[in-house]
């Protein structure tokens, strides 16, 4: 017999027993299942942190059983609640006969009730002695321990409950991560920010250059887009009046998937009046620097091997002496597109026939400069091809009030000093109808209504975009974004 037969044959067997076992305790009506609630008082990292207020003293606790070493008329066990680990000793002589013949039909994944007494074993390792054990829920399902454990990262992100289980660090992942979105809320709200919700159904996927979802509204029979940015409504906002607003939140993008990118990704998105995109920067520094002493207790961390420094200010050069840096060629010394597409040839770039400088420019940075930014960076001043809805710079035309921050080769944070000029947003918003008429299905569409919105008057307003998951990553040394997703999409699985 294969040894992938032989251990479905063993798994099979498992499964029956346990469903054995089930059965038998509904026929005694000891079914835990009708359990509806256990009066759980201690936590198992409270008992070891606080051992000298526990000691001798009896703890209530419930969890999961982890390990079980049976040994005549006295056993060990380990019981694992959401905070930590620690270990039962069970006696007979204290458990009663009965119940320590049920406690040796437990199964490894139980959930289970225990009352006793703090104390510590001869090893000196911090224990309960159980003089109450219930069983509160039957697990049927062995844990993956037993078969060669939960290493395949495909089974992990699917099964995430039971990768929370048996993989140490999955978990204080999840419990950082809440901790960085506190954070930047706490910052925010510190800087006198208020917290709003947008529409996450928009008739016009607007905001950002990219594919959306497309759905449709029965009542109102119309197609209907998830959002794939909250810019444009947070923008309406400092229209109406609010100084300082942001939004936290989940964005869909219909797009490809890597250990970057999620069909639906939480970013947050924050816009103040009057501001501009050199306070941005120094909010941004604000942000990340909070967030990691939130998690790291420094600013300085390690990611894959790779340590950095967080400590601001960080460092800021623009996007045309970044590739100069890199190529030693010069975008802006470019006459005209033309001479720009015969300088794009020269170092490598693929040119399509209506290129122009900035596009160039942008592409030969994307190229050649992003994954060179290893310390954090603040990349200024973005052609205005690919900066629809920034200010244009006043000293520099054909660039924009905008700046994309990179850590280690990825774009961590974008930011403009907004386009407040509704004529020029107008002729903007055309341009991007073109490109879209041309193929360019992630080009903008016209939004009448936010042109509307500007006619109104918007301040001179600074924006920014943080994604939440890739701040994650770095700050948690996670490989992949799906190590920072609870449910991770993921491609249907058949058998």
């Amino acid at each position: 017999m294969e040894e992938k037969e032989k251990s479905s044959q063993e798994i099979g067997e498992i499964l029956k027993i346990r469903r054995d076992k089930l059965k038998a305790l509904q026929e005694e009506g000891k079914n835990p299942f009708e359990i509806s609630k256990f009066e759980k008082q201690h936590s198992a990292k409270d008992i070891i942190d606080n051992y000298e207020q526990h000691e001798d003293k009896e703890v209530v606790i419930a969890g999961r059983l982890m390990a079980k070493r049976v040994m005549g008329k006295a056993s060990f066990a380990h019981i694992a609640d959401e905070s930590a680990k620690i270990q039962m000793y069970v006696q007979r002589d204290v458990l009663g006969e009965d119940e320590y013949k049920g406690f040796k039909t437990l199964d490894i994944g139980d959930i289970i009730g225990v009352k006793g007494v703090v104390f510590k074993t001869k090893t000196d390792e911090i224990s309960i002695k159980a003089h109450e054990i219930i069983l509160l829920s039957k697990s049927l399902q062995p844990l993956p321990e037993k078969f060669h454990g939960l290493k395949d990262p495909d089974l992990r992100y699917r099964m995430r409950y039971v990768d929370l289980i048996v993989n140490s660090g999955v978990k204080d992942t999840f419990i950082k991560r809440t901790k960085i979105l506190k954070s930047v809320r706490e910052t925010l709200d510190n800087e006198g920010f208020l917290e709003v919700e947008t529409p996450v159904l928009n008739t016009i996927p607007g905001g950002a250059a990219a594919r959306p979802f497309v759905t449709h509204h029965n009542a109102l029979d119309i197609d209907m887009y998830m959002r794939i940015a909250p810019e444009l409504y947070l923008k309406r906002l400092i229209v109406g009046g609010f100084e300082k607003v942001y939004e936290m939140g989940r964005l869909f993008r219909n797009e490809g998937m890597d250990i970057k990118h999620n069909p639906e990704f939480t970013t947050i998105e924050l816009y103040e009046a009057y501001s501009d995109y050199v306070r941005m920067m120094e909010l941004c520094e604000k942000i990340f620097v909070n967030a990691c002493k939130a998690v790291c207790g420094s600013t300085k961390i390690t990611y894959q091997g790779k340590e950095v420094d967080l400590t601001p200010p960080f460092r800021r050069i623009t996007m045309n002496d970044a590739v100069k840096e890199i190529k030693g060629v010069d975008f802006c010394a470019c006459a005209d597109d033309e001479e720009a597409r015969a300088l794009a040839k020269s170092i490598g770039l693929e040119v399509k026939e209506n290129d122009t400088r900035g596009k160039l420019l942008s592409n030969a940075f994307e190229e050649f400069v992003e994954e060179t930014l290893i310390e954090p960076t603040f990349i200024l001043d973005y052609p205005v091809e690919i900066s629809p809805l920034a200010k244009r710079n006043k000293n520099h035309e054909g660039f924009t009030d905008r700046f994309e921050m990179f850590i280690l080769g990825r774009e961590m944070a974008n930011a403009f000093s907004e386009l407040n000029d509704p004529i020029d947003q107008r002729q903007r918003f055309e341009a991007q109808v073109k490109e879209r008429e041309a193929g360019d299905d992630e080009a903008h569409m016209m939004d009448e209504d936010f042109v509307l919105a500007l006619e109104y008057g918007m301040p001179p307003t600074g924006g920014m975009g943080i994604g939440i998951d890739r701040m994650v990553m770095l700050l948690t040394d996670s490989y992949s974004i799906r190590d920072v997703i609870l449910f991770p999409t993921m491609k249907l699985k058949h058998e």
